[in-house]
């Protein structure tokens, strides 16, 4: 067993994390589509320490109104869609809520979304969520990729909401599976995402989720090995200006042996009260031989008045596993860059813009769609010249 903790890049500092968190076993958290089993939220509570009530908008309320925007979806021939109902066997079968507002939303959408991607085919599938309501809603969507799956999805929000979401992913047996969520919403909206994964033998699933706009934007993202061979990479990019909150709260589960997850989350902050939270779980069961895992959360802070919050957690029950670890770091730029690139004719304006994108681009790279990748990298480059980093 290896467990590491990497230097500090970009000129951002170690730092602890974690005091004052309860001791807690993470697969012992409550699980219920039952509202009335979660209690009301307070910071008591581990997974509402950094989140207040009032942020979300009445997202924790017992009952939310069914989701009423639009749903424009776009895919590839053989991809099948269809709204089911709980008697369907793909709903709930990814996993069930761990938080209120994933229980009210569970309750609340009568039915599900389901995007079929079928088996052993090449396929890829868009759906935009779009609002224009701030009325508390609700919606499920349900991702299955069939056995042998080689697909891509991507979940695009956008406009006006107050908007609770529960997305389950289902990946089959050997097969390739992306799922891109991004949270692109206008400035006072307000969005808690529960995504949950569940992987089977020999599947390998990427989840990249990219979280820019929104007054308040919470996904809790979450993965389940079932059987040996699985294979999860977990990244996300995001951006949060003065007075915006940008939460994700990750956990892998891993339950069975000879499996692999890689998590990478990188974030940007600028102005007063801009907050970002980054918590990852990990989690190796007894049962977990040959596990290896690594997570990694970095943040970039631009100017004063910002708060990235970084957590990272690892519980291990075994010591046969082939490799443990996790980093976390949060600062300002790297002075020697600076200077490297100002010594080389470059003003100081555009060497800290160059410093963001390479930070950001990391991750970006990694989505493997030209036009979404140019969207993203034009959404950075309108932050930095807001704030005129």
């Amino acid at each position: 067993m290896t467990a590491t903790t990497q230097t500090a890049q970009h000129g951002l500092s170690e730092h602890s994390h974690g005091a004052g968190v309860p001791i807690q076993t993470r697969y012992e958290r409550l699980r219920s589509t039952n509202v009335s089993d979660f209690p009301a939220i307070s910071p008591r509570e581990e997974q509402w320490r950094y989140c207040s009530p009032d942020r979300l908008k009445g997202l924790d309320a017992d009952v939310l109104a069914e989701f009423v925007g639009d749903l424009a979806v776009k895919h590839s021939e053989g991809v099948t869609t269809a709204w089911v109902g709980a008697d369907h066997s793909a709903f709930g079968s990814a996993g069930i809520p761990e938080e209120r507002p994933s229980a009210a939303a569970w309750q609340s959408a009568k039915q599900a979304y389901l995007i079929t991607l079928p088996a052993e085919s090449k396929s890829e599938a868009t759906v935009e969520v779009i609002s224009e309501s701030n009325e508390p809603s609700a919606i499920h969507l349900i991702v299955e990729a069939k056995k042998f799956a080689e697909a891509t999805v991507i979940i695009d929000h956008k406009g006006n909401a107050i908007l609770s979401e529960n997305i389950e992913i289902i990946v089959g047996d050997e097969a390739q599976l992306t799922v891109i969520s991004i949270q692109d919403w206008n400035d006072e909206s307000v969005h808690a995402s529960t995504q949950m994964a569940k992987l089977g033998r020999n599947s390998k699933l990427k989840h990249l989720v990219v979280s820019l706009g929104g007054k308040t934007v919470r996904v809790a993202s979450s993965t389940e090995f079932t059987q040996p061979g699985g294979d999860v990479e977990m990244l996300g990019m995001y951006f949060a200006d003065a007075g915006q909150y940008l939460e994700n709260r990750l956990y892998v589960d891993h339950a069975v042996p000879n499996c692999k997850s890689r998590v990478t989350y990188k974030g940007a902050l600028q102005g007063e009260k801009a907050h970002t939270v980054w918590v990852g779980d990990v989690l190796i069961r007894m049962a977990a031989e040959g596990t290896d895992t690594y997570e990694l959360n970095r943040n970039l802070l631009l100017t004063d008045g910002a708060r990235a919050d970084s957590v990272p957690n690892l519980e291990i029950e075994t010591g046969k596993i082939e490799g443990a670890g996790h980093a976390s770091a949060s600062g300002r730029f790297d002075d020697e860059q600076l200077f490297y690139l100002q010594a080389r004719g470059i003003t100081e304006l555009e060497a800290r813009r160059l410093v963001v994108r390479g930070f950001l681009n990391e991750i970006i790279q990694q989505i493997g769609n030209e036009d979404l990748e140019a969207r993203l990298s034009n959404s950075i480059e309108a932050e930095l010249a807001r704030s005129g980093s």
